[in-house]
């Protein structure tokens, strides 16, 4: 179930900087809003994506 949660985790976090990464970029999703916004977002997601990475090589 961890293992899962872990590749779960991953594919949001992916998911979530392809996002705003993309809004950040050029403004394609929600026409560039809120640069600060998209900044914490692509930190966030970045720090949840490691997070889960390291999670997963513990399980494995």
């Amino acid at each position: 179930m961890s293992k899962a949660l872990s590749i779960l985790g991953i594919a949001v976090a992916v998911v979530l900087l392809l996002v705003f990464g993309l809004d950040l970029a050029a403004g394609v999703p929600f026409r560039g809003a809120s640069m600060t916004m998209d900044i914490a977002f692509v930190l966030s997601s970045a720090l949840l994506g490691y997070l889960s990475w390291s999670a997963l090589r513990e399980c494995i």
